[in-house]
């Protein structure tokens, strides 16, 4: 099926669901100040989860078929799991614009990845976004103007390690029968296992109750219905309607919409350096995600 033309309302969809995820990061902030970060990890899969199956049987999606998908399924769930634990943990640590900044470098890991695992070889431009990018992590790391302790780093580092998961579960996903199957039975693979990843963590991020108020509710309440159950599945929808470079190249906004919520929202202290270092990711990627030019090698993305 020939992609439709990016048109107004691919451009609205596009910066609507940029913003929407940019304002995830301070859901889980706010959620976790009202309930244990692993409790609300896998209570969003599971509601969220819920609701994309009740979505795939109005559908009659198929779910249940031999396909070859159950293995890379679980794996893909694993890490996206893992993902999810590093990151709701990584809140309790550093602010939300640095953890959005460090898991945004997901696209790198991704066109690293492809390089040695796909044979999608890195285009010199690539490379070139990346160091770009990552003069960004290295600024972020060397800010102390706007980090929430002496610890910080320690989130920097959880959430860093979540992008990477990120990216390992796209690398799972593109490498096998996965990459096939009808998204919503992808996404339901990761939601199902992330559900159990958290539970083994609980006991070390406290106690499960901790200052619940309505915010922190609504917080849980936005995560699981609004986010998973509809902004993924319209996500998927997006990708198979319209073309994935045009697409990608909007990227850079969920960095930048999550620094300037965090800032707007919770009052976090952004100092220089995260705003350059947001400028310096958002150009990495950016560059990574044009097209390049016939006759030069594809980049990965």
């Amino acid at each position: 099926m020939q992609p439709a033309p990016f048109d107004g309302v691919a451009l609205a969809l596009v910066l609507f669901l940029m913003f929407t995820w940019g304002l995830n990061q301070v859901a889980i902030k706010i959620g976790n100040q009202g309930f244990n970060p692993m409790l609300m990890a896998s209570g969003r899969s599971i509601l969220g989860g819920l609701l994309v199956f009740m979505w795939c049987q109005y559908k009659k999606v198929p779910l249940f078929n031999k396909d070859g998908t159950f293995w890379p399924g679980i794996l893909a769930g694993l890490l996206f799991g893992s993902e999810f634990v590093l990151v709701f943990m990584a809140m309790d640590y550093t602010n939300v614009g640095r953890v959005t900044l460090m898991m945004n470098m997901m696209p790198f890991w991704v066109a690293i990845g492809s390089h040695f695992l796909l044979g999608e070889r890195m285009s010199l431009q690539a490379v070139i976004g990346m160091l770009i990018a990552f003069g960004g992590v290295f600024l972020v790391f060397s800010d102390r103007v706007s980090s929430v302790g002496a610890y910080a780093y320690i989130g920097d580092l959880m959430a860093l390690a979540g992008g990477i998961m990120w990216g390992m579960t796209n690398i799972v996903i593109k490498r096998s029968a996965l990459t096939r199957a009808a998204p919503e039975k992808v996404l339901l693979y990761q939601l199902a296992v992330a559900s159990l990843v958290p539970l083994p963590f609980m006991a070390l991020s406290g106690s499960l109750i901790r200052s619940p108020d309505i915010w922190s509710v609504i917080a849980f309440l936005f995560q699981s219905v609004f986010v998973v159950a509809f902004t993924y599945p319209l996500w998927f929808w997006m990708l198979r309607r319209y073309p994935v470079s045009k697409l990608s190249n909007f990227a850079f906004l969920t960095p930048a919409f999550g620094v300037l919520m965090s800032g707007l929202l919770l009052g976090e202290a952004l100092g220089w350096k995260i705003f350059v270092a947001l400028v310096l990711i958002a150009l990495g990627l950016i560059i990574i995600n044009r097209p390049v030019k016939s006759g030069s090698h594809k980049a990965a993305s």
